[in-house]
């Protein structure tokens, strides 16, 4: 099966391309969606657009909140989903809870077996080798006080979520110091990779630090 990646900054802005990659089905197709990055918030704003994009898309959404699950327990209940979406928040705090619950083996699972998986932006920082990126504007707090940054490794380069002009020369700096390619998305711009060939679709300009051309087409 093909391994399918749609990594986003703010997934409801550019979902309408999921059209163009699920099949054409008499069923609906079922997400789960993992809210987790989000429970340090009392109000998630960016989180309830994503799920509202979702179902007007004529997707069935359910909630799976990794924080207090086993392993076991996120594998029954993501067993039937199509799409595996991980939502946006602190990355800090997701990562902690993606480890302590197993979700990363149970991510990997899933997308060996052709299950899609998108990420709005802290659910899009942790597919890469680390999620250094998320400390970069200062705004993203290490609440859980986690030392080893390791991400899941899904993808070979680093997002850097919600670009601004305001923020070229933070990435600039931060890139120097991460061996790492980084790729900084707007709010209207995600990467698309199918079984590890990687693109940047949406618009504006396409903006990339430490790059390299083999993976993006």
């Amino acid at each position: 099966m093909a391994k399918r990646l749609l990594l986003t900054s703010q997934a409801s802005a550019v979902l309408d391309v999921l059209k163009e990659l699920l099949p054409i089905s008499s069923k609906k197709l079922k997400v789960g969606f993992i809210p987790t990055a989000a429970n340090p918030y009392p109000d998630k704003p960016w989180m309830e657009k994503d799920k509202q994009k979702l179902a007007e898309l004529g997707l069935e959404v359910f909630d799976v909140d990794i924080n207090n699950k086993s392993k076991e327990e996120l594998r029954n209940l993501l067993k039937n989903i199509d799409i595996l979406f991980v939502a946006g928040g602190n990355t800090f705090y997701l990562l902690e809870k993606v480890r302590t619950s197993g979700f990363d083996e149970v991510a990997k699972e899933l997308i060996d077996k052709g299950v899609l998986y998108i990420g709005s932006s802290a659910g899009s920082c942790l597919t890469g080798p680390t999620i250094e990126t998320s400390s970069w504007k200062n705004q993203d707090k290490n609440i859980v006080g986690l030392k080893d940054l390791t991400g899941l490794n899904l993808v070979p380069f680093l997002i850097f979520p919600h670009f601004k002009n305001e923020w070229q020369k933070t990435v600039e700096e931060n890139s120097k110091k991460t061996s790492f390619p980084v790729v900084a998305l707007t709010d209207q711009q995600a990467v698309l990779c199918i079984d590890g060939k990687c693109k940047i679709v949406g618009e504006g300009e396409k903006i990339t630090f430490n790059s390299f051309q083999e993976t993006f087409q």
